[in-house]
C-alpha cells in the first residue's frame, strides 16, 4: 500500500523534462547561494575584518584573532617550543592542536597499515606511526608557511602603493597602513590590519611592523620593516623611501621568476625521474602480480630495494641543490 511507486507506468516523455526542471532549480539555488557568498566576500575582504564584524568590541576581536593565530593575550608566542609557535603563525591556521592531533593520529595509520602487510610487521609498523605522527604536520604546516609567505611578497607592492597614496594624501602613517587592511585581500590585509590595531593600541610604528615581519617570515616584508625602521631614526620622506621599496621588491620578484622559468627543465626531469620507477613497479605489479610476489620475500631484493630508494633520496636532493638557488 505504501510501497515505492512502478516507475515503469511513467510516461517517457515526461521524464527529461523533470530532470531538467529539477536541474534548473539546483542551479538557480546555487547561482543566488553563490552571489550571497560572493557579496559577502567583497564585504568582508580578510579574516581580520570578519573578528571585527562578529565582536562587539575591538579589542576583544584582536585578542581573539591573535589567540586563533597561536599568540597570547599581548601578541606574543604562546608556546613553549617557539619554532613550532612561529611556524604555526607564519601558515595562517587557525590554531586547532586538538583537531591536527586527531587528524595525524588518523592518517598516520594508512602508512603504518601499509608498513605492517609490507614491511615486516609490527615492529616497523610503530616506529613508521610515530614518525609520520609528528613529522607530517610539521611539513605540512611549513608548506602552508611558505605558500603564504609567498603570496604576501606577491600582494606588497600592491599594499605599498596604497600606502604611498595615502600618505601622499596627507594621512598619517597609522592611517595609511589602517587602509591597507581594510582594501585588501588575505594574507596581507590581515597582517596590515594587526600592525594597525596594535598601532591605534599604544605600540609604536616601528615595533608593530617589526612584529608583522615576524608573523609574515618573508624577506621583502622585512625589506619594509628595516624601511620603516631607518625612516624613523634617520628621518626622510617615508613616502619616497616606499616607493623605492616598491621598485626594489618588483625587480626581485622579476629576478624570481626569471630563475624559476631557467630552472623549470631541472624540476620537471627531477619530477619525471623520481615518479617513473614507482609507476612502472605498479604498473607491473598489476600486470604480472607474481613477478615481485616471488621473490618479494628474499631479503637480498629486499635489501636492494631499501638501497634504491636510498639512492633516489640523495639523487633528489642534490638535483634540489642543483636548482635551488638562493637569493
Amino acid at each position: 500500500m505504501f510501497g515505492l511507486p512502478d516507475l515503469t507506468s511513467l510516461d517517457a516523455s515526461l521524464l527529461i523534462p523533470a530532470v531538467m526542471a529539477i536541474g534548473a532549480i539546483f542551479m538557480a539555488i546555487q547561482s543566488v547561494l553563490s552571489l550571497v557568498t560572493e557579496a559577502r566576500t567583497q564585504q568582508i575582504v580578510n579574516r581580520r575584518l570578519q573578528f571585527k564584524d562578529r565582536f562587539a568590541s575591538h579589542n576583544e576581536a584582536m585578542v581573539e584573532l591573535r589567540k586563533s593565530r597561536g599568540l597570547d593575550h599581548d601578541g606574543n608566542l604562546a608556546m613553549s617550543l617557539r619554532w613550532v609557535n612561529r611556524l604555526i603563525v607564519r601558515s595562517g591556521l587557525k590554531f586547532e592542536p586538538v583537531k591536527w592531533a586527531a587528524m595525524s593520529a588518523a592518517g598516520s595509520l594508512i602508512p603504518a597499515g601499509l608498513a605492517f602487510v609490507y614491511a615486516g610487521g609490527i615492529w616497523v609498523a610503530v616506529p613508521v606511526y610515530l614518525v609520520v605522527l609528528v613529522a607530517a604536520p610539521l611539513l605540512v604546516i611549513r608548506h602552508l608557511a611558505a605558500q603564504r609567505a609567498k603570496k604576501m611578497a606577491s600582494q606588497l607592492p600592491e599594499a605599498l602603493q596604497i600606502a604611498c597614496r595615502s600618505l601622499e594624501a596627507g594621512h598619517p602613517v597609522a592611517t595609511a597602513v589602517a587602509l591597507v587592511a581594510r582594501e585588501m585581500p588575505d594574507p596581507i590585509g590581515t597582517e596590515f590590519g594587526m600592525t594597525a590595531d596594535e598601532v591605534s593600541y599604544g605600540m609604536s610604528l616601528t615595533n608593530a611592523v617589526q612584529r608583522m615581519a615576524e608573523r609574515a617570515g618573508d624577506p621583502d616584508v622585512e625589506l619594509f620593516a628595516a624601511t620603516v625602521r631607518l625612516q624613523e631614526k634617520t628621518g626622510g620622506n617615508l613616502t619616497e623611501l616606499l616607493k623605492a621599496n616598491t621598485d626594489t621588491i618588483r625587480g626581485r620578484q622579476t629576478m624570481r621568476l626569471k630563475v624559476r622559468a631557467a630552472s623549470s627543465e631541472g624540476r620537471t626531469s627531477a619530477m619525471i625521474l623520481t615518479s617513473a620507477p614507482f609507476l612502472v613497479m605498479g604498473a607491473i605489479h598489476m600486470l604480472r602480480p607474481e613477478f615481485y610476489g616471488n621473490v618479494i620475500d628474499d631479503p637480498l631484493i629486499r635489501y636492494g630495494f631499501a638501497g634504491l630508494l636510498v639512492w633516489m633520496i640523495i639523487g633528489n636532493l642534490v638535483m634540489n641543490k642543483m636548482i635551488n638557488f638562493k637569493m
